[in-house]
């Protein structure tokens, strides 16, 4: 696996430094825990940031905060049980991972969410959900589309961080195989293919609407549910 397109420097920081939203921090931490590159970087910020601290002055602290914390960790709701994926699509010789169940396929960061069923968006496209705790609307799912499908010419009304699990995907802005981060956002217009030979499933985190653009864009807009 050769992994060439990865979360900017600023996501990356913003991941070390816990700011980033919790639904692109899940994508974000699959990435790393796919990726040795982003690994490295991580453990690079974190380190920095670790020094940081070391040096920064120290602030007193209240008598009962300790009461306080463990009073928090007693009603903190868990992480729902991780439930077990469909099966991938039927083995392809395009690729070794066509072999693999799709539970095994998704990064151990994505197993602690309950996952909704599959559910049709388009010809040869389905999404299945992620339930993940969200205050902004922010969604996270997984999304699956056959080998050769055209996805319509689409923006986004905010951001959409993507990361190709299996199989791979081209457009203007290059070609996303396993392990790839595709980072999104309002300013970024496009219509990824999938390539042939293998199914692509992706993990996506997603804030805002997904907009269509063009004549039969606005004919299906009433109908994409992301």
């Amino acid at each position: 696996m050769s992994i060439t397109k990865h979360p900017t420097e600023e996501t990356l920081v913003a991941y070390a430094a816990g700011t980033l939203d919790i639904g692109r921090g899940i994508v974000v931490a699959a990435h790393v825990e796919m990726c040795a590159h982003c690994r490295h970087w991580n453990a690079r910020l974190l380190a920095v940031g670790g020094a940081l601290l070391a040096e920064a002055e120290l602030a007193p602290m209240a008598d009962d905060a300790i009461h306080h914390v463990l009073a928090r960790l007693d009603t903190e709701p868990q992480p729902s049980a991780p439930s077990r994926l469909a099966s991938s699509p039927a083995p392809s010789s395009a690729s070794p991972h066509a072999l693999q169940p799709l539970d095994l396929l998704l990064p151990k960061v994505a197993r602690a969410y309950e996952q909704g069923t599959w559910k049709w968006m388009g010809p040869g496209i389905h999404f299945r959900p992620l339930h993940v705790p969200s205050s902004d609307g922010a969604r996270v799912f997984l999304l699956k589309a056959a080998p050769g499908t055209r996805m319509p010419h689409h923006t986004h009304t905010g951001t959409e961080l993507t990361l190709v699990l299996a199989g791979a995907f081209a457009h203007a802005g290059g070609r996303f195989g396993r392990g790839d981060i595709d980072d999104a956002d309002d300013t970024i217009d496009h219509t990824p293919v999938v390539e042939a030979g293998e199914t692509c499933i992706c993990l996506v985190a997603m804030e805002g609407k997904l907009q269509l653009l063009g004549l039969l864009g606005r004919v299906l807009q009433p109908f994409v549910r992301l």
